[in-house]
């Protein structure tokens, strides 16, 4: 049991014995193949237990992009002890706020933290890994078809229950991911948004990065600037942009902006789409309209936006 992986290791690190409570309490976050749980003790403060499979091929990589990261002076949690044969890491706790905890503050609150987060992916762009450092496949014309077919397999045909094959076929899709597919290799987080954020002493810290490879760096700014669990504003988003502006003197060019915006709601919305079929977990519907009003907004006046248009219309 994964439990009962993380409890023999926590045990191990923590050099106690039987008789010392350890006690294991579960944290709820979506990341598939992976058991994470908060650990306390009389003997150490709390810190965070990870048990994974490979049901996901990014699962293993948590522990070496965790170094890679820390090593680069990205503010990410500190490995504290790690069983790689039993597939347990051991890590520091942050503490539960992340960017979305503070989405019913003022937005005048909050651009400290977002400028915060920025600088970790400005950060991540001039990190350079070793020749040797594996890293995820890297996002390709290839990857991000795949990205399009997960939402036109969970969104279109299992939420919507709406037959798909306009899509399928449709060039524009093969015509963005070719787009998007080729020119820079930066390496992006992949995941870079505000549940993956955490805030500790007024810093944004970086979790959920073992999908880190090479690709857009817009990528990652759309991911939190159009990101669903936030819906920013038109204007909060350009405040937003003026903020990464200031950070890294340059703007994304806007039409590519909003094509890695598209590529990227698509994907949530396949995400929330399979985790509402296969695990009914209703906390994601609410999400779906949203994210759908986003890709509505990013794809208008595009050649996304007529076959995409009556599978958005039935969203409820």
């Amino acid at each position: 049991m994964p439990t009962d992986a993380i409890l023999s290791t926590a045990r191990q690190f923590l050099e106690v014995d039987p008789t010392i409570p350890v006690t294991l309490e579960p944290i709820k976050r979506g990341a598939s193949g992976r058991t994470i749980v908060r650990i306390k003790s009389p003997v150490h403060e709390p810190f965070i237990g990870i048990h994974w499979t490979d049901e996901r091929a990014d699962n293993k990589q948590f522990v070496p992009v965790a170094h890679f990261l820390k090593k680069a002076r990205l503010r990410v949690p500190e490995i504290l002890h790690e069983n790689l044969k039993r597939r347990v890491a051991l890590v520091e706790d942050l503490g539960d706020v992340d960017l979305l905890s503070l989405k019913d503050r003022p937005f005048s609150e909050r651009p400290p933290f977002y400028r915060s987060a920025l600088e970790q992916v400005d950060k991540l762009f001039y990190a350079k890994p070793p020749k040797e450092f594996e890293l995820m496949p890297p996002f390709d014309a290839a990857l991000y078809r795949w990205e399009q077919n997960y939402f036109i397999e969970h969104l279109v045909e299992d939420f919507l229950g709406m037959d798909a094959t306009p899509l399928k076929g449709h060039p524009a899709f093969a015509a963005l991911a070719e787009k998007l597919g080729t020119g820079a290799r930066h390496l992006v987080h992949r995941d870079f948004q505000s549940q993956n954020l955490l805030i500790k002493e007024g810093a944004v810290y970086l979790i959920d990065f073992q999908g880190l490879r090479r690709g857009r760096q817009e990528y990652d700014l759309a991911s939190l600037i159009f990101d669903p669990y936030l819906d920013h504003s038109a204007d909060e988003r350009e405040q937003l942009l003026e903020l990464w502006e200031d950070i890294a003197d340059e703007r994304p060019e806007t039409t590519l902006f909003h094509q890695c915006a598209a590529q990227r709601l698509m994907q949530a919305l396949g995400a929330y789409g399979n985790i509402l079929k296969n695990r009914g977990d209703e906390w994601y519907r609410p999400h779906i309209a949203t994210a759908a009003k986003l890709l509505r907004e990013v794809t208008a006046g595009t050649d996304l936006e007529k076959p995409l248009a009556p599978y958005l219309a039935a969203i409820p």
